[in-house]
């Protein structure tokens, strides 16, 4: 088989495995009875860019409450400290630069409308994980933020989410300890 036959088989199976991530997205649709605002808003990116001169490549995607996805549906993990900081959120526009050295850098380009919610800090009973529950919906957020602010069960938290529909993930914008956790102090009797 010749370079030019291969490049065409390859070029061949990578158009079914599109149509079969697109029929598998669907598919997910028609079962939640909702569309994946992450993969639909992704597949409208650009594809990678990379600058000639200084061998740098840039990918552009949509944040999913953890990680980046680019137009071509790829995965790139977003560090958890730098989701918290940003206070990114589920739909935010990421760009990624990825340098000659292998060192990613990335940046919000285009935040999403959002809304803040109050709510309460959870535990998953199957998993132990932390979630928020505010406004009658279960939120993933990034362990991160929750150690960041010292966060408890029980707490009270302020998220950032999507204007629209609920979303998986919610950013945590704060936390307000629990009645009974911020008075801790004790009193001391003089003799």
């Amino acid at each position: 088989m010749s370079d030019n036959e291969k490049i065409l088989v390859i070029k061949q199976l990578i158009d079914g495995a599109r149509e079969s991530l697109n029929a598998a997205a669907q598919m997910i649709n028609q079962v939640t009875g909702g569309t994946d605002l992450v993969h639909e808003k992704a597949s409208h990116i650009p594809h990678a860019e990379v600058s000639a001169e200084s061998a740098e490549r840039v990918v552009e995607g949509i944040f999913d409450g953890q990680h980046m996805i680019d137009a071509e549906s790829k995965v790139y993990t977003v560090p958890a400290n730098y989701a918290s900081k940003s206070k990114l959120i589920e739909g935010d526009k990421l760009k990624l630069v990825i340098t000659k050295d292998g060192k990613f850098i990335y940046k919000q380009t285009g935040p999403i409308a959002r809304k803040r919610v109050v709510g309460k800090i959870i535990k998953d009973e199957a998993s132990q994980e932390f979630r928020a529950e505010a406004e009658g919906h279960i939120y993933h957020v990034l362990v991160a933020s929750i150690t960041y602010f010292k966060g408890q069960e029980g707490d009270e938290i302020v998220l950032l989410v999507p204007e629209g529909p609920p979303t998986k993930w919610a950013a945590v914008e704060n936390i307000i300890k629990a009645e009974s956790q911020s008075s801790t102090a004790t009193e001391t009797k003089i003799v």
